[in-house]
């Protein structure tokens, strides 16, 4: 079965100190840290489209895995709702001729933003065991110092860019588990873009959040015939502090488990799980994991991933 092997990323060194950010806005330290939970957010150059930044991730992978040729990729899915320039032609495409992938590479893009780890994985899984596909990339990246205002304090504080690369391939370690998924389209105002700038309304997708994601993740357990005692780690997707606080409590069941993590990062929009896999996965008391990701949609994806 197709699995997770292995997960690499690119976080640009440059960025913006939050602290600085949060004087221009008169938020303290405390609010920084307890709210916003990232004291420093990563930028990607100017000269950098999101495709270079995938293409960073991708060659960090190969360098971990140097068993991984690069003619041995038959797929590569491409997380990302901000694309090169205006997003024609699909970013993966461009990601396919810049890392000198094979022509005979299955590459698409799929837009999604912070649910869209957790849908990637089944998508490429399911993908290509239909095709009977050996080896497959799924790469994440939404730079959204692209549409961010950088004077709107309701979003600067929040998001910082990155890039993750995670090979998808047969007698991998991690196996996908069950998953469930949820759209609720009637929240579209909530998270969007207008006229090439971001918009969020904090406080209604901190309630979404609050309110779906727990009950989303009790809703997962009793599918798969599990507790919260079963579970090792829950990674959700780090849209800031205070919401993942919020639902570690909310879920009432050892909010201790539910990983925070963001602090040099930011909300990385669909590479916030692969980024906590990527630096914890490798826990050796780690058995079985939760994911969930939500967000602009709205949309929402939990799962269970296990060590085989």
């Amino acid at each position: 079965m197709i699995g997770i092997k292995s997960i690499a990323s690119y976080v640009p060194t440059a960025g913006i100190d939050n602290y600085a950010q949060g004087a221009k806005f008169g938020k303290d330290d405390e609010f920084i840290l307890g709210k916003i939970g990232s004291a420093f957010l990563p930028r990607k150059d100017q000269a950098q489209e999101t495709s270079d930044l995938c293409v960073e991730a991708v060659n960090a992978l190969f360098a971990a895995n140097p068993q991984l040729k690069r003619e041995s990729i038959d797929a590569l899915i491409v997380i990302t709702q901000n694309g090169d320039e205006d997003g024609l032609p699909h970013t993966s495409a461009i990601v396919q001729d810049k890392l000198g992938l094979p022509t005979h590479v299955a590459a698409f893009d799929i837009s999604l933003g912070c649910s869209g780890y957790v849908y990637g994985l089944y998508a490429i899984k399911g993908f290509m065991e239909a095709a009977g596909l050996k080896n497959g990339l799924l790469v994440t990246a939404d730079p959204y110092s692209k549409i961010v205002d950088p004077e709107d304090r309701n979003t600067t504080m929040l998001f910082g860019d990155a890039a993750t690369a995670t090979w998808m391939g047969e007698d991998a370690v991690w196996q996908l588990g069950k998953a469930k998924f949820g759209t609720d389209g009637s929240g579209a105002p909530h998270l969007k873009v207008n006229d090439g700038v971001f918009f969020m309304n904090g406080r209604q997708v901190f309630n979404f959040a609050l309110i779906k994601v727990p009950a989303h993740l009790h809703e997962l357990l009793d599918d798969s015939g599990l507790q919260s005692a079963d579970i090792d780690a829950f990674c959700i997707h780090q849209g800031s502090a205070a919401i993942v606080d919020a639902v570690a409590r909310r879920f009432e069941g050892e909010p201790e488990k539910f990983v925070k993590d963001m602090l040099e990062t930011g909300n990385t929009v669909s590479s916030s799980i692969p980024l906590l896999l990527e630096k914890h996965l490798d826990n050796g008391s780690w058995k079985r994991v939760a994911l969930s990701g939500f967000g602009v949609g709205l949309s929402w994806g939990s799962a269970i991933i296990y060590r085989q």
